[in-house]
């Protein structure tokens, strides 16, 4: 990548970071804090941990469309200015229900699919891939720093605290995008990486992609409902305050995290990807239903989180490569759009539904609502279609007046391309290739002669 390339991936990657903490960081304190609030319920906690996932969700496509017409930038920084209202609202809230309400403004803030947009827009299309990955990473880095940050400030400021802390990162984002983050002379939509309104239907109907949307639902349903309990279990169980809660916390992530490695390794190399994937379900299955007939027990409690934790590293990373597999090549960006949203509904319907069980029957009912969740997701991946491990590529094809058809043709019958789909207005292809059997070559030569 040239120095603009890693000015955007650098700089994109901290927009998106310093939103994630702020918005992660309560998840494993909130709910020992909740309980201090005046009218305060499990369920009106769990609303106000997931609720923000609601309208994430409903606006993230709607935004990322919006970015098309009006600009990027600004979509960005309104988003980031409605999280700051949020934080601050929540900051200064002295009820549950005003928490709730910050909440909800903070998720309306959706920048994901205009932050991926920008990216596209300010890189060159061999490499885009690349940035989007390092992007990713820092989004998991994020997660994982908030879970075990947000306990030491909490004891340290108090959840009023961990707000203005999310106010005050807000607010270093949109510095971010004014001063840091390049400003592009064209807006494209991107089929690869853009949500296009077109292609919601298609999307919408290819069955493989609506399995891997239950999938992302489920397991961010899961890991929010757990958050619900798990503080509270190490506290009373462990007998561990809560400033030292990231003792636990930092050990098993990296535990995960490195057993997480050759998993995705094998998954890929070897194609053992569907395999692998539904080991990680009941993987996960089964340390819920641990959690729940053993969490009375300090081994089998923090055996049970630390391969809950494996598992969710795992899919959480492979996930995402399945569905840009099981999407058609011009349909990968919209794909992903639709399944960053669900993923936000299943943070909400764990929040919501959580807490009403837990109202009701304690952690003993959320884990086995989450092993009830962990089985169903099993059965529906069990009808997944073996994926095809090819990779998508993007040419730029210059020149214009061009025979596209002839040019269509010559890519379908280069050794190694599988899909093709010429957008001859923006004079871009978007392939999906074998790089085992790839000739780069050939390919040079076309993306060379339509110049």
């Amino acid at each position: 990548m040239n120095a603009l390339e890693w000015r955007v991936a650098a700089s994109l990657s901290a927009v998106y970071a310093v939103r994630m903490l702020g918005l992660f960081m309560i998840l494993p304190v909130f709910a020992l804090y909740a309980h201090s609030l005046p009218h305060s319920t499990d369920f009106l906690a769990g609303l106000a941990i997931g609720i923000y996932g609601l309208t994430q969700a409903i606006f993230q496509i709607p935004l990322g469309i919006a970015s098309d017409r009006i600009g990027r930038k600004p979509v960005i920084i309104g988003g980031l200015l409605i999280f700051a209202l949020g934080s601050l609202v929540a900051a200064f809230a002295q009820s549950i229900e005003m928490i709730i309400v910050g909440r909800t403004l903070q998720g309306m803030g959706a920048i994901a699919a205009a932050t991926m947009a920008l990216a596209a827009d300010l890189t060159r299309e061999e490499n885009r891939s690349r940035v989007m990955a390092f992007i990713g990473m820092t989004i998991g880095l994020s997660f994982m720093v908030a879970i075990v940050v947000g306990p030491i400030l909490y004891a340290k400021a108090g959840m009023s605290g961990i707000f203005w802390f999310a106010f005050s990162l807000a607010i270093c984002g949109i510095l971010l995008v004014i001063f840091a983050v390049p400003t592009p002379l064209h807006i494209r939509a991107h089929r690869d990486a853009g949500i296009l309104s077109d292609y919601l239907g298609k999307a919408l109907k290819n069955t493989a992609l609506l399995r891997m949307n239950a999938g992302v639902f489920a397991l961010h349903f899961i890991m929010t409902a757990n958050f619900l309990v798990i503080p509270t279990l190490f506290r009373e169980k462990l007998n561990l305050p809560t400033l030292e809660h990231w003792k636990i916390y930092l050990p098993v992530f990296l535990i995960a995290f490195l057993g997480a490695i050759p998993l995705i390794i094998v998954a890929e190399k070897k194609q053992k990807i569907k395999p692998l994937l539904l080991a990680a379900i009941s993987l996960l299955m089964m340390a819920e239903l641990l959690l729940a007939f053993g969490y009375q027990a300090a081994y089998s409690l923090l055996l049970a989180f630390s391969l809950f934790f494996l598992g969710f590293n795992f899919l959480e990373a492979i996930q995402p490569s399945l569905v840009a597999k099981y999407s058609a090549v011009e349909t990968k960006g919209t794909a992903m759009g639709i399944y960053n949203s669900t993923q936000f509904l299943g943070i909400f319907a764990g929040g919501a539904l959580g807490g009403w069980v837990n109202t009701h029957w304690q952690a003993l009912g959320v884990f086995l609502l989450s092993a009830l969740v962990a089985g169903l997701w099993l059965l529906v991946s069990l009808r997944l279609p073996p994926p095809t491990f090819y990779t998508s590529r993007v040419i730029r094809l210059d020149g214009e007046n061009q025979d596209w058809e002839q040019i269509y043709q010559q890519l379908k019958e280069t050794p190694g391309v599988y899909e093709v789909e010429i957008v001859a207005k923006e004079q871009v292809a978007y392939l999906k290739v074998k790089k085992s059997e790839l000739n780069e070559q050939a390919l040079r030569a076309i993306s060379g002669a339509s110049a």
